[in-house]
């Protein structure tokens, strides 16, 4: 069998399907993440399918991944989504061939179902008491908030309690059996982050996200001091080796590995590995589309230390379209007491819809990252 072609989908809401073809019929679903680059990736899919996977072996996929990987500049969110999404494809391929979910060629189930969680809120959030009510009642007992909006780098006291309020409205509605994680999504500096992190630990949240960005991650030492509550990072960043400082520091308690950014399906379970040697838990990042919840729930069957993952139906950047939308095979989503089942057809097990995948395409994306200001015109992170 030889890879022969690659067909690339842009569709709303912010979503980029890839499906690599081969010389025996069976084909392979990817997904890369879009974003200010949209344009850039799709370029960079062909590119790097062309040079490096036209005519090989899709069954090589350890070999294929270090031809894709090592190229001189590596790394990045261009390079790491393109071989990412490429990768996902390639195992998807393998396991249609050989008639197995991916999970079988990784060792195995290791557990029989997934724990998941819920958005509210949006990107400001609001309303978050009434919202996780709504999905507490339709069988959800963990969500996933956003802390803040825009921020300065030390800003106002009642910003801080503007959150804290969000959260105790959460926790007197929901109460304390309702999970709450919290995303400080990078938008809180080192100084804000300590206080607000402190503040938060009496509401018990399960975790926190990225109190600080990844390139300050020799913060996560300085908040995880002045907190109990679990730390979570890793959503932007790439490949195991930038991961070492992650592990050797000792204050990030949850990894989340993207699994259309770190590498692929098998770099997500390597680094969720290196993490269990740690005694670190998994929470993976996978808010984008059905490929990549479908690659993502592959790793999760088969990796111990995951012990939630995150899920994007219904979330506040799904306008217009829904995962759903594009799956023929819609029960492998099916949320039952807030858990899903572990996907059993072959590959990703997901049957993409491919007629309706080109009908939006033919629509056009133009979708980008928000950029907000601070109160003093200054540029704030999203």
């Amino acid at each position: 069998m030889k890879i022969t072609d690659v067909t690339v989908y842009v569709v709303k809401p912010r979503w980029i399907f890839l499906k690599l073809q081969t010389d025996e019929g069976i084909n392979g679903w990817g997904e890369c993440v879009s974003g200010a680059k949209t344009n850039t990736v799709v370029a960079g899919i062909h590119e790097v399918a062309k040079n490096f996977l036209f005519g090989k072996n899709p069954f090589e996929i350890e070999k294929l991944f270090q031809e894709m990987h090592r190229s001189f500049y590596r790394g990045g969110p261009v390079n790491g989504t393109v071989i990412s999404g490429l990768e996902v494809a390639l195992w998807d391929i393998k396991g249609k061939a050989l008639n197995v979910p991916v999970y079988e060629l990784l060792g195995g189930k290791a557990k029989e179902k997934v724990r998941v969680y819920s958005w509210i809120g949006g990107d400001q959030p609001h309303d978050v008491a009434q919202q996780a009510k709504k999905r507490l009642d339709m069988g959800f007992n963990a969500i996933k908030m956003n802390a803040t909006g825009a921020l300065h780098y030390i800003d106002s006291p009642q910003r801080i309690s503007e959150v804290v309020n969000r959260i105790k409205a959460i926790r007197d509605c929901c109460g304390d059996d309702f999970d709450v994680a919290i995303d400080f999504h990078g938008r809180v500096h080192k100084g804000f982050a300590k206080r607000m992190a402190k503040e938060l630990d009496p509401y018990h949240p399960m975790f926190l996200e990225e109190v600080v960005l990844p390139e300050n991650q020799e913060a996560f030492r300085d908040v995880a001091q002045h907190v109990v509550t679990p730390l979570a990072t890793g959503e932007r960043l790439y490949t195991r080796w930038e991961w070492k400082d992650i592990f050797r520091q000792g204050a990030i308690d949850i990894v989340q590995p993207d699994v259309l950014l770190c590498g692929g399906i098998l770099e997500t379970r390597k680094i969720l590995a290196m993490a269990e040697a740690y005694d670190m838990a998994g929470a993976p990042h996978a808010p984008y589309g059905p490929v990549a919840l479908a690659a993502t729930l592959q790793v999760d069957a088969c990796t111990p230390n995951v012990f939630i993952q995150e899920q994007s139906l219904g979330i506040h950047y799904n306008k217009e379209y829904d995962l759903l939308d594009f799956v023929k095979n819609k029960e492998i989503f099916d949320y039952k007491n807030s858990f899903v089942q572990i996907p059993q057809g072959p590959g990703l097990g997901i049957e993409m819809d491919e007629d309706f995948i080109k009908k939006v395409a033919s629509q056009g994306l133009d979708w980008h990252n928000p950029s907000w200001e601070t109160y003093d015109g200054s540029i704030s992170e999203w």
